[in-house]
């Protein structure tokens, strides 16, 4: 398969990226079993956790400030449930990020496949995984904490349907571009992906949960749908919503990678010590192709 992750040409080789070694191991048993049930436990642990916040926040009874009119009490349930929802998926991704790469969402792992980080059998495998952690976290939260469970993304705040739509589209976009740029793109801060991660999802939520319930995730949404079997007549936003603009995100790194984006601000990664070896090379470069000319002439 043409990846977009891979260059080629002279000019394109001095400042080729090295993709993940996590997205690239060869596809065999052992190696689809272990990122299955990584992110199987993965996905489970995510939406466990930020399902029990959000059953919190829309089961909690009002606090002083909310009863008072201090603080509305859309926004302070809001901020709690974006809040959980970031800390959660910047946890796990962090604990997974060395086993699978801490997925924990369909369009993600699609928008992996079409930028070339992930083959086809490791992106259907992963994704299965995905759907299952999905649906036995909601199963969990739904047996544990006593009364209904009040974690479904419905449309809020007087958003239609196409409102819905074009709002999750925007918002996984941009946590799908986020990822991408932080976690496929191989760079010096990789290691710190995961909070850039969590921070970008805690800011989607933040705008999302009120009108939508920010899912951003199929699998987010299946979950409680299924355990709930409640699934209203858009529902299918939180599936095209999701792809389109994990779409969007691929799209848009498709037009920087033909663009050769590096080549506009290099060197943001280099630490003195490179920058003074790329002078040095500059230097003798230069220096041999003068003594070339001399030679010549």
């Amino acid at each position: 398969m043409s990846t977009f992750a891979s260059e080629a040409g002279p000019r394109d080789q001095r400042i080729a990226t090295t993709r993940l070694p996590m997205l690239s191991l060869p596809s065999t048993v052992r190696n689809n079993v272990v990122a299955g049930l990584g992110e199987f436990v993965g996905t489970f642990l995510f939406l466990f956790f930020s399902f029990s916040g959000t059953q919190i926040a829309n089961s909690a009874p009002a606090t002083t400030d909310e009863i008072n009119g201090v603080v509305p009490p859309n926004v302070s349930v809001v901020f709690f449930i974006a809040l959980v929802f970031g800390l959660s998926l910047m946890a796990n991704v962090w604990a997974f990020y060395r086993v699978t790469g801490g997925l924990f969402n369909p369009v993600v792992t699609m928008a992996l496949f079409l930028v070339g980080g992930l083959g086809a059998v490791r992106s259907i495998v992963v994704i299965i995984a995905q759907f299952l952690g999905g649906i036995a976290a909601a199963g969990v939260v739904s047996a544990l904490f006593p009364g209904p469970m009040k974690v479904n993304t419905t449309l809020g705040g007087g958003a239609n349907t196409a409102q819905g739509l074009f709002i999750e589209m925007f918002l996984t976009a941009e946590l799908v571009f986020v990822v991408i740029m932080l976690a496929s793109e191989k760079h010096k801060s990789t290691f710190l992906a995961p909070v850039g991660i969590g921070i970008t999802f805690f800011l989607c939520e933040l705008i999302g949960v009120y009108f939508t319930g920010g899912s951003l995730n199929p699998a987010r949404s299946l979950g409680p749908a299924i355990v709930n079997t409640s699934f209203p007549k858009y529902f299918w936003i939180y599936w095209i919503g999701p792809i389109l603009g994990s779409l969007l995100a691929c799209g848009f790194y498709a037009l920087l990678k033909s663009l050769r984006w590096r080549e506009c601000n290099p060197g943001q990664d280099w630490n003195e010590v490179e920058k003074l070896e790329a002078k040095k090379q500059l230097h003798d470069k230069t220096y041999s192709q003068s003594s070339g000319d001399h030679a010549v002439a």
